[in-house]
């Protein structure tokens, strides 16, 4: 997936927003570790049969990321 389809297919919601914010600053992640942490998410939520991505799914999609990249 690329950006304009993560955008389009991987929007979350408002409370899963707050997260990723928090998220980009407490480990200063990137570009590209904000798209590849809402395509865990994405997926995750698939998984689950849900059509959003929501706080959960993003809480779970971080503790997915490697100790070295936190």
């Amino acid at each position: 997936m690329g950006v304009k389809q993560v955008k389009k297919f991987a929007a979350p919601d408002d409370a899963a927003k707050l997260i990723l914010r928090n998220a980009i600053d407490k480990y200063a992640l990137s570009a590209r570790g904000y798209h590849r942490l809402l395509k865990v998410a994405r997926t995750i939520a698939d998984l689950n049969g849900e059509k959003t991505i929501s706080q959960r799914h993003v809480l779970e999609a971080l503790q997915y990321r490697r100790e070295q990249e936190m």
